[in-house]
């Protein structure tokens, strides 16, 4: 079998408040902004780690889409407020460090860095859950 040279690009996640967004991922995280086009609650920003720029995440507008109907509309908005409609996971060699600057930076922590039964040692900030997993 031949394999196919393929990576992820972009990933999207979607995003109601465009301003909080770029705050806690280009000042807090420290990503880079690659993209910032449209305005008010109708932008989408393309940030990606310094040093990757073949990975990005698209903070898009979760509900942009003309196909969903204002009932969808009504349960993706309530499902982002308790941070169950999307999530992500990154990782970090310094768990501890990153999550002292999330935690300082006023972002919502709903887990402090801790051991999982699944191996993974994470922290977890909402809005869209963000998990912060240390690299070993």
């Amino acid at each position: 079998m031949t394999t196919m040279d393929l990576s992820i690009h972009t990933t999207p996640l979607p995003n109601t408040d465009p301003e909080a967004s770029l705050a806690f991922y280009r000042d807090v995280l420290g990503f880079d902004v690659r993209k910032d086009v449209g305005s008010g609650e109708m932008r989408w920003i393309t940030v990606g780690p310094p040093g990757q720029p073949g990975t990005s995440i698209l903070l898009a507008p979760p509900a942009a889409d003309p196909g969903i109907t204002d009932d969808e509309r009504r349960t993706i908005a309530e499902m982002m407020a308790k941070g169950t409609f999307a999530w992500i996971v990154l990782a970090t060699k310094d768990l501890d460090g990153t999550f002292e600057r999330v935690q300082a930076s006023g972002a919502e922590v709903v887990q402090e860095p801790m051991d999982q039964y699944w191996g993974e040692r994470d922290c977890a900030s909402a809005s869209n859950l963000v998990r912060i997993q240390e690299r070993r």
